[in-house]
């Protein structure tokens, strides 16, 4: 027994004339938009705000970066902006010291030095296993 197998799952109708729904209530929405800030503003006063509606609606519309909607590039922008961010790893500047320095930094400051030194370095395998088994089991959606 056979079936047909659907295909061409991505592709989205055409429903009015050369246009998605999507795209058309892009286009649609836009160019009301646009009538209402003319009613409102007028020409001049309106001149800016409609062209920028009309630029959005437009790109909504026709610009689709690496055959994405712009609307999914959008989306994740605000995404990233709103959620909290994780970082993991942060480097560190390793302080030089030259040897003729030395002996301007009072003591209390090498000592400090020196502990900063031998924690940056002190990471043994144990330790290691530890926090990739953390790192691993960490579950941040808590």
């Amino acid at each position: 027994m056979q079936f047909k197998v659907p295909q061409f799952l991505d592709i989205e109708d055409k429903i009015f004339g050369p246009f998605t729904f999507s795209e058309f209530v892009y286009l649609a929405g836009g160019a009301g938009l646009c009538f209402v800030l003319f009613k409102t503003l007028g020409l001049l006063l309106g001149l800016i705000p409609i062209l920028m509606v009309a630029g959005l609606s437009l790109a909504l519309t026709f610009y689709k970066p690496n055959n994405k909607p712009l609307v999914d590039m959008l989306e994740s922008g605000i995404k990233y902006i709103i959620q909290d961010k994780l970082y993991i790893w942060k480097k560190q500047k390793k302080e030089i010291i030259k040897v003729k320095e030395r002996s301007k930094i009072n003591q209390a400051e090498a000592d400090k030095l020196k502990e900063t030194h031998i924690r940056m370095h002190s990471l043994s395998g144990s330790k290691l296993r530890d926090l990739a088994w953390s790192l691993d089991m960490l579950d941040l959606k808590k």
